[in-house]
């Protein structure tokens, strides 16, 4: 079993020359700004603060890459949706994370992290049918559970599951605070990585 908590930065990665050797499985990151995903990934390896989380959207500007146990690459993307930065900005995070995952062959999964406390928004929606139709295996993660109570949980993941069409073995459900499914979230990442 892969130890998601031997970890280390690999690399930034602004444009697809910088990406590193494609020598491990990868599993990327993505999400809208400020949806915790940088929390996600530091709860998930056991650190406090290796990849760093902001209150202001829009603090990851690029392909962030972290090795797991030499066995595994992390990817954290940039964040989509409301962050702060001007459009021209967005439009060539869009382009650098439409070509990476479009084009990357070691890529064995996208986990697409959304707010349970939230109805499905247009952007995840859209990403998670763009997967669908360029086959890449996704696994969405309803995040934020912690900040609600359990029967609101079932009720808002119901409600994620129907519009996204899925069953609830085909997602989780998780807590960066209390660590709701952090463990189920190795077990998966970890099954992904070595059936590839």
């Amino acid at each position: 079993m892969i130890n998601f908590t031997k970890v280390s930065f690999l690399d930034s990665v602004f444009s697809l020359k910088q990406l590193p050797e494609p020598v491990f499985p990868e599993i990327a990151f993505a999400g809208r700004s400020n949806v915790g995903k940088s929390s996600l990934i530091n709860k998930l390896i056991g650190r406090r603060n290796l990849v760093k989380t902001s209150s202001k959207p829009g603090k990851t500007q690029s392909l962030n890459f972290f090795e797991v146990d030499n066995a595994l690459y992390l990817v954290d993307l940039p964040g989509y949706g409301f962050a702060r930065v001007s459009r021209s900005v967005q439009a060539s995070w869009e382009r650098l994370i439409s070509s990476y995952l479009e084009s990357r062959t070691a890529l064995v999964c996208v986990v697409v992290i959304i707010d349970l406390r939230h109805a499905l928004k247009a952007h995840d929606r859209e990403l998670i049918d763009w997967l669908n139709f360029e086959n890449i295996v996704s696994l969405p993660v309803y995040t934020k559970a912690d900040k609600l109570s359990k029967n609101k949980q079932s009720k808002h993941a119901r409600a994620l599951d129907a519009a996204l069409n899925i069953q609830p073995d085909d997602r989780l459900i998780f807590s960066s605070k209390s660590g709701i499914g952090c463990e189920e979230l190795r077990n998966r990442l970890a099954l992904c990585a070595q059936s590839c």
